[in-house]
């Protein structure tokens, strides 16, 4: 069980630091859990909620990780004096981590104790300390090279095992996202199935690989065994932002630049994959786009069709020519047989089609989940254009941008209005089934704190006072992406 004061560091499972290759995944009495457990096969979400007159809020976008040195018993004993002498240098760049409240990243007892406040029953947990042997947190840090690969990625594995004593310490309600690295496919595959043992639920942290990483790009089938493995444990693929920009320094310039463009570089990870053809080979493949907004997925999704139109369009030869002799017609590096190109891009589209599928549209419907953080009211009209069962309310907490302690207001000044069935999926019910909550488990919770229904019916007339969350900014229309 994590220490809930703190950190793991001396409750470690088992005790010892993790010398061997397996893992412990000691199992956690579900009896020791405060609320009454549901029978499933009898329960219902609407009936329940109509009953408690209360929401069940699942925050599919939530931030942890440990404090710095309480990451050492996670770590392979042989990397202990490696670990000494980097933290023992090392100078934590975010205020945030310096604060009195950093340990909401870790203390899980204040954790529960503010999300509850905050009308949250469960959360989808992201990374946001610096784990060891980086030189940030990990959302943000670059490729490692091949010289810091083996310590970096002994960092990750630390962070992850932390994360699933985390996760255990409240079952049911933490579904913790995995991070690896992917300058080693073969490894990324066996810590994702490493992690999936060790109860995790999250899915997994997708790195980006911005220009220059020295990474294949992500449409590349070198990635296929990871896209594999993923959809045949049924684990989410999640990609979040801020978290495939290229490095721009540290001019205030640079900051500005970054915030304008890393919601659009984390965007790139949806194109990719789907010209790429990942969801046409691997059909049970599922892609989570979390904290990049979600005004801009109808435009996106319009426009990508448009490509996919233009790159795979072809008229029958007989129609092109007048002759109806056949004829082969060659583009770029592929060929056609018995059709010529039906626009000036289908040059460029060869073998597009076979590769990747259905169009884009379709395969967001089958395949994709916007995680919807901090969601604005200029988006929401959008819902159903996005797909009302493909939205994941989040509150970011702990973070600045993030809606504590006014989620209720955020969800209020987003949701007022709408349909009590549209609510309980945005807020709630689709996370569930995305991340496999149970939401029998998570019902008394909701009876006890969750906000009610008539309040978050209730238009917001004023913006709590000292809330930072973009979920109240005004003129967050103008945004393009």
């Amino acid at each position: 069980m994590t220490d809930t004061g703190g950190g793991g560091g001396d409750r470690v499972r088992g005790g010892t630091a993790y010398d061997d290759k397996a893992y412990d995944d000691k199992a956690y009495d579900d009896k020791a859990y405060d609320d009454k457990a549901y029978n499933d096969k009898a329960y219902d979400a609407g009936s329940a909620r109509r009953a408690s007159g209360r929401y069940t809020v699942i925050s599919a976008d939530c931030h942890a990780g440990a404090d710095l040195l309480d990451y050492k018993p996670y770590l392979e004993s042989r990397h202990h004096d490696a670990f000494d002498a980097w933290a023992a240098d090392y100078v934590n760049p975010y205020e945030d981590l310096l604060a009195d409240t950093a340990d909401r990243n870790w203390n899980s007892r204040r954790r529960l104790a503010e999300l509850e406040a905050d009308g949250i029953v469960a959360e989808v947990i992201f990374p946001n300390t610096v784990p060891p042997f980086f030189p940030s947190a990990s959302l943000l840090a670059p490729a490692p090279s091949r010289a810091e690969f083996e310590l970096r990625w002994a960092g990750l594995r630390a962070h992850n095992r932390w994360l699933a004593d985390f996760c255990a310490d409240a079952p049911g309600r933490r579904a913790g996202v995995a991070q690896i690295l992917l300058n080693d496919v073969g490894e990324a595959v066996r810590e994702v199935r490493r992690t999936k043992e060790a109860g995790l639920t999250g899915g997994v942290l997708l790195p980006g690989t911005p220009p220059g990483s020295g990474l294949p790009e992500l449409h590349s089938r070198v990635y296929d065994p990871l896209w594999a493995v993923c959809a045949d444990l049924g684990i989410p693929v999640n990609h979040h932002g801020g978290s495939a920009s290229p490095p721009l320094g540290e001019e205030p310039a640079a900051r500005a630049v970054f915030m304008v463009e890393t919601t659009w570089f984390s965007h790139r990870a949806l194109w990719h994959l789907v010209f790429g053809g990942a969801f046409h080979r691997h059909p049970d493949l599922t892609l989570v786009l979390t904290e990049q907004g979600s005004g801009w997925i109808p435009g996106v999704l319009e426009m990508l069709d448009y490509y996919y139109r233009r790159l795979v369009a072809h008229v029958p030869e007989e129609k092109a020519t007048g002759t109806g002799t056949r004829r082969e017609a060659t583009a770029g590096a592929g060929t056609r047989s018995e059709a010529t190109a039906g626009t000036a891009e289908a040059k460029f589209g060869t073998g597009l089609a076979a590769s990747m599928g259905a169009a884009p549209s379709e395969v967001w419907r089958s395949n994709c989940w916007v995680g919807a953080s901090f969601m604005r009211p200029h988006e929401v009209p959008l819902r159903h254009r996005i797909g009302l069962d493909k939205i994941m309310w989040g509150s970011d907490y702990p973070h600045d941008e993030g809606t504590h302690p006014h989620s209720r207001e955020a969800l209020r000044i987003a949701y007022a209005g709408l349909p009590e069935e549209e609510v309980a999926a945005m807020a709630g019910g689709n996370a569930a089934r995305v991340y496999g909550f149970d939401l029998a488990l998570l019902a008394p919770v909701a009876a006890r704190v969750g906000p009610t229904v008539q309040e978050i019916a209730q238009p917001l007339t004023a913006v709590p006072e000292g809330a930072t969350s973009p979920a109240f900014a005004p003129g967050g229309a103008v945004r393009v992406w």
